[in-house]
């Protein structure tokens, strides 16, 4: 059926000049209900392809269909039970949670390849991450200058159950299984009343292979909000509220 609809979406476009545009030529299809599963595939994506054609826009297309195309969004894709409750979504749909009235893990996408910016042990091994702009102000000497860290600024913190590694020497604590997913997000205008900062918790079930907004019961205890973090980094507000360092390396 995509073929048939991007074939469709083919014809339309051929041949198009500066006066009669791909967008024109696509509010001129009628789409039968057959093409409608394969039109929303690609509305999900915004655009759509034909053959050697360069994309076009298949708003005009949603235009036609409201009701049977809705671009999905983050509040569509975690709303039920997993909003309420705090039920768990499979690994791979992680980025479709959100805390209600908080962050969304989308939010932080990409996270697994940010930068480190250093590690902890306690009761559990973790890894600090920041995205490039967290980054950049640490290597510009934020916030041991006294500076605060820009907008846009993102850590993520990686907590895992410890084990140890006993072919090792010394038998170090090294990460086992994955516990829960933390992040910070500095946004000053968003989030006035805690520091310019915002946070989330993300608890991760290993018997399910499945992540779940945390809840009051975890630590820190994540309420429907994205001030799960203000009252244990008040504490740092000298340093624009950021415990971790950037060390030499």
């Amino acid at each position: 059926m995509l073929k048939i609809f991007i074939a469709s979406i083919g014809r339309a476009i051929m041949g198009a000049t500066q006066e009669d545009t791909p967008t024109a030529r696509l509010k001129k299809i009628s789409l039968p209900s057959s093409l409608l599963s394969a039109a929303a595939l690609v509305a999900a994506t915004g655009l759509a392809y034909a053959g050697d054609i360069a994309p076009v826009s298949v708003a005009a297309v949603q235009s036609q269909h409201p009701a049977e195309i809705a671009s999905p969004s983050v509040e569509n894709a975690n709303a039920g039970a997993t909003k309420s409750t705090g039920a768990a979504i499979s690994v791979h749909d992680k980025y479709t949670l959100k805390i209600p009235n908080g962050l969304a893990f989308s939010e932080f996408r990409g996270y697994e390849g940010w930068q480190t910016i250093s590690i902890s042990n306690g009761k559990r091994v973790a890894v600090i991450l920041g995205n490039p702009a967290m980054i950049a102000a640490y290597k510009a000497g934020i916030p041991a200058n006294g500076k605060p860290f820009p907008d846009g600024a993102k850590m993520a913190k990686i907590h895992w159950n410890p084990k140890k590694n006993e072919a090792e020497p010394g038998q170090p604590l090294v990460p086992d299984t994955l516990h829960d997913v933390d992040f910070m997000v500095k946004d000053n205008k968003r989030f006035a009343d805690g520091g310019g900062w915002g946070y989330a918790e993300f608890e991760y079930e290993a018997t399910s292979d499945a992540y779940r907004p945390g809840t009051v019961e975890d630590q820190p205890p994540q309420a429907n909000d994205a001030k799960c973090g203000v009252a244990c980094h008040t504490i740092a507000k000298n340093r624009d509220y950021v415990f971790t360092e950037y060390q030499k390396r």
